[in-house]
């Protein structure tokens, strides 16, 4: 068959790119209703796991007003009804749990999501083995040894951006970017890994597909995953992913996470 095209290798650094003591958060307004709390601006899971627990501080808090938390990369979103409360009352609310003596600790859950990595559903597998001079299997194993941190829902609802692929992986997004790629769809770029939740454009390189429905905005809460969890993918062929989405599209099958203390 033809030869898979070349991929240039970038060199991205380490996921720990930041120092999350380097600096206090700051508070930004955001429009009239709505705030940032910004962390930092790149990606570091020490950053993450700073944003999620004030996250999940706020949402117990349960504080008047507060309408909407965003977690991003590096900020976390704040929404709120200006008729409730206001910018200052509640940036100071927030700035109260943003103490160094304050407990940083939530709730997470494990998945356990399985992948195909045969035929069409690893479109690009050959291709990222060239580009890194690795074969199919080892890329495989390295993708395979992780356990993934989701660190932001965005892009198209439902999309999880997770970290951190092996820096033996790390590429840079495709030249050219397809117009639909397959739901359930898992790509790389850089040392990040997404899953497509819904047929979308995408530049990032397919070496796998999940069965799994991951988005349905039917279900109480439409998003499968969302920031904080941890996923870990599992291999499975192709006879097995046909039998499961089967299972999913007609049954409504759905995977159950597993609970974690952090």
């Amino acid at each position: 068959g033809a030869a898979a095209p070349r991929i240039p290798r970038v060199r991205s650094g380490t996921s720990r790119l930041i120092d999350p003591t380097e600096a206090a958060p700051r508070i930004l307004p955001y429009g009239d209703s709505a705030f940032l709390v910004e962390f930092g601006n790149r990606v570091d899971r020490a950053v993450s796991e700073r944003i999620l627990a004030l996250n999940a501080e706020l949402l117990a808090a349960d504080l008047p007003g507060l309408t909407e938390t965003l977690p991003a990369f590096g900020s976390l979103l704040v929404r709120y009804d200006p008729l409730e409360t206001g910018f200052a009352r509640l940036s100071d609310q927030v700035k109260a749990m943003l103490t160094p003596s304050r407990a940083e600790t939530r709730d997470a859950r494990l998945w356990r999501v399985p992948v195909c990595h045969d035929g069409d559903c690893a479109q690009d597998l050959a291709a990222v083995a060239e580009a890194v001079g690795l074969s199919p299997a080892r890329v495989l194993d390295l993708h395979l040894g992780v356990t993934y941190h989701v660190y932001m829902i965005g892009f198209v609802p439902g999309l999880p951006y997770l970290g951190d692929l092996p820096e033996a992986l790390s590429l840079p997004r495709r030249k050219d970017p397809r117009l639909r790629v397959p739901p359930g769809s898992i790509a790389i770029a850089l040392t990040m890994v997404v899953l497509y939740p819904v047929v979308s454009p995408g530049g990032w390189h397919l070496i796998g597909r999940t069965p799994l429905k991951i988005f349905d905005a039917g279900w109480s809460q439409p998003a499968l995953f969302a920031p904080g969890d941890k996923i870990v993918f599992e291999p499975i062929g192709l006879a097995a992913f046909h039998e499961l989405r089967d299972a999913v599209e007609h049954d409504g099958y759905r995977i159950e996470a597993q609970a974690l203390a952090e």
